[in-house]
């Protein structure tokens, strides 16, 4: 089990930080994608009397 180490410490800091910025970016986007279809729908209920 000595390739891990090997392996982590092989990692170029750059691009995990690249990775990092990607991976909270499309957290982000989900997230507002998700608060924005919850509020249309929420609205669609409204606007029928629900």
């Amino acid at each position: 089990m000595t390739a891990l180490p090997l392996l982590l410490s092989d990692l170029d800091p750059v691009l995990v930080g690249i990775v990092v910025v990607m991976l909270a970016f499309v957290f982000f986007v989900y997230l507002f994608i998700r608060r924005t279809l919850s509020g249309f729908k929420e609205g669609v209920n409204q606007g029928r009397g629900k």
